[in-house]
């Protein structure tokens, strides 16, 4: 099983075999899916375990990820032939009807070591239907021969070594149909979270040559409307970077991809008055000295979202630690506490100015 980890420890190369054989299309639109295995899109080339891309299935990485109980995940764009995503610089792309997004979640068995292997537990697929978006997971056997739909979703054990060399286990969650919209939903229509002009303005690796994801992506003519002069495309910083961000910088990205999706105007949480978008400058609406709408079991007799330099009494902090389902934020994706980034979130917090 030491495939996947090579494929994403060289950040994947593209391969040259037909383009998404198996899908049966009309008019560039699936047919006669959901398809009850992976393997029957015809996405990936070989073992699919091994992750490599079909032609014109090309491969995309988020500098800035959504965390989801500490799983690794490899992400991947089909957008069907003659046909363009249309750029915009602050929401998420406009991708067209026929794209397939691909999202696989893997667990090294030791995050110290990626080259002993791993297992794959789920690949979402989120496809562009005439109607909308749909959301369909695909759980992996055993074997990791083959994923199968599963709309109900299920709970897998998971065991791996941790950066620290910790044993670490959980209960993994594998959402279902109905869950994904949570999450994905924006002006009560479901959409894809991660496609944004700051997240794929960065680099990955093609064949061992590094580009900009949105330059590959224009050379491809898969996507239009992107400026010529690079200057005025955002990009987002690199959440645990510090030698090349600030502070704030990836304090705003963190809560840009893991809170904005329904923490904004249109999102699932907008009548909270939050607005954690990385574009946001009114601080109150981010939450500093912010009272919430509602008090109680959520609110814990906090007086604020944001107490500035004081973590301790800041709800946005209290529910970024919290496992408790009817206290923890985000209520869906995952179950442990990400440690890291409420380590980053108080340090900022800690630090404002009051």
């Amino acid at each position: 099983m030491n495939g996947i980890v090579l494929v994403a420890a060289s950040i994947l190369t593209i391969a040259t075999s037909i383009v998404v054989k198996k899908l049966e299309v009309v008019d560039d639109i699936p047919i006669n899916y959901p398809y009850p295995t992976l393997s029957a899109y015809g996405l990936f080339t070989g073992a699919i375990k091994e992750q490599q891309p079909a032609e014109n299935v090309i491969p995309y990485t988020l500098p800035t990820p959504l965390f989801s109980d500490y799983a690794h995940k490899l992400r991947f764009v089909y957008v069907p032939p003659g046909k363009q995503v249309l750029y915009h610089d602050k929401e998420v792309f406009q991708f067209p009807v026929g794209t397939i997004l691909v999202k696989t979640f893997y667990y090294p068995y030791d995050f110290r070591y990626p080259d002993k292997g791993c297992r794959i537990i789920e690949t979402r697929l989120l496809i562009h239907e005439v109607d909308g978006w749909k959301a369909y997971p695909y759980i992996w056997n055993e074997e990791q021969t083959e994923a199968y739909l599963d709309v109900a979703g299920d709970t897998k054990p998971i065991q791996w070594t941790h950066w620290d060399g910790k044993k670490m286990k959980i209960n993994y969650s594998i959402p279902n149909a109905n869950q994904c919209k949570s999450c994905h939903e924006s002006y009560g229509k479901m959409t894809p979270i991660g496609p944004t002009a700051r997240q794929l303005n960065s680099a990955f690796s093609y064949k061992g040559v590094s580009k900009n994801q949105l330059t590959f992506w224009v050379e491809q003519g898969i996507i239009s409307g992107v400026p010529t002069d690079e200057s005025t495309i955002p990009n987002i910083a690199v959440w645990n970077d510090a030698a090349h961000y600030s502070l704030n910088e990836r304090a705003r990205a963190y809560l840009d991809i893991n809170c904005a999706h329904c923490h904004k105007a249109g999102g699932q949480a907008s009548t909270s008055g939050l607005n954690l978008s990385v574009f946001e400058t009114q601080m109150n609406l981010l939450g500093v000295y912010k009272a919430p709408v509602a008090a109680g079991k959520g609110a814990a007799n906090m007086k604020y979202s944001i107490e500035p330099g004081k973590p301790d009494k800041s709800i946005l902090v209290y529910r970024m630690e919290s496992t408790d389902p009817g206290i923890m934020m985000p209520e869906m994706g995952r179950q442990l506490t990400d440690k890291e980034g409420v380590a980053l979130i108080r340090e900022w917090i800690s630090k404002m100015d009051k």
